[in-house]
């Protein structure tokens, strides 16, 4: 389980395991915040299988084999444009799931809340705590070589589920010490209003993953990306003597994609295609990141028309 596909088929079997058994306790045990942590969780792994299936077909189009070329010649522009809106709509799915959360609390609080068994609901709270935690440091680490965003996101999810399950933990502890107290008339209320403090945390955190997603399906121009092929570029005409430049950069999932165009002199003397070979591996150098997540085009050009 050391490959990000690997490791996203573990994520999705835990999270069923725990979504599942989070379901039936909720409903055992009367709390809609359980039911809650469930149903999150599901939509979780859903949105991971996803993730798996299309990180899956970036893999095998950017593997060097007959299956591989099969697929390729199908699709020959990659899979990198579905990474963006698996990660938008992961995203808006979480998103909509705690905002309808929050509704249904605010009505349940509204209402006079909810009695609970907060034994079981604190038994189930704990090792869910337990192992969203666990989990989501494991892909923390293993991401640091990885460096995937399907990962990362994965990992928050774990981190956001385990969140959940903590403060579900200490209120119904809290819920549990109460019962035979003078303020055993807050019970009914601790189930709804945890679910909507929970959900009022973790509803904006997905926005920031929506908002990138989004730039990378409109083909937004990454600042830091421009900026550094610009200067690449720049360096090259001041080298070789070019008239100018001109590039397009876009970020797309993983996948970088460059194309610079280079205005060359129109008395400019006759080079073998090995000589401007030689000047592409020298631009290729400089902008860096080489491997197969990187769609770099290089053209020389005498006709401005060419480059726009």
């Amino acid at each position: 389980m050391k490959t990000e596909q690997g490791i996203l088929r573990g994520s999705i079997a835990m999270t069923l395991l725990v979504g599942g058994l989070g379901i039936v306790i909720g409903l055992a045990s009367g709390s809609f915040s359980i039911v809650f942590d469930g149903v999150y969780s599901l939509a979780d792994a859903s949105m991971s299988g996803l993730a798996l299936m299309v990180s899956t077909l970036i893999l095998r189009h950017t593997t060097q084999n007959e299956a591989s070329r099969r697929l390729a010649e199908r699709f020959n522009m990659g899979f990198w444009h579905l990474e963006p809106m698996v990660l938008a709509l992961n995203g808006t799915l979480l998103c909509g799931v705690a905002a309808y959360a929050l509704i249904n609390a605010v009505a349940n609080l509204l209402s006079g809340g909810t009695p609970l068994e907060f034994g079981l609901a604190s038994l189930y709270a704990g090792v869910a705590t337990l192992i969203c935690f666990a989990f989501a440091s494991y892909e923390f680490r293993a991401n640091r070589r990885i460096r995937s965003d399907f990962l990362a996101l994965d990992a928050k999810g774990w981190v956001m589920s385990g969140s959940i399950s903590l403060a579900l933990l200490i209120a119904f502890v809290i819920g549990y010490l109460t019962e035979q107290t003078r303020y055993a008339w807050l019970g009914p209320y601790i189930d709804p209003a945890v679910l909507a403090l929970i959900c009022l945390v973790i509803l904006p955190m997905p926005l920031a993953t929506i908002r990138q997603a989004l730039s990378d399906i409109l083909l937004a121009t990454p600042v830091d990306l421009k900026q550094h092929v610009d200067a690449v570029a720049q360096g090259i005409v001041e080298q070789y003597g070019f008239i100018s430049y001109q590039a397009y950069v876009a970020r797309i999932g993983r996948a970088r994609q460059i194309e610079l165009y280079f205005i060359v002199p129109v008395d400019w003397p006759a080079q073998t295609l090995d000589e401007w070979d030689a000047v592409r591996d020298v631009i290729g150098q400089a902008i860096g990141d080489e491997g197969p997540n990187r769609w770099l085009t290089i053209a020389f050009t005498t006709d401005p028309q060419w480059s726009r």
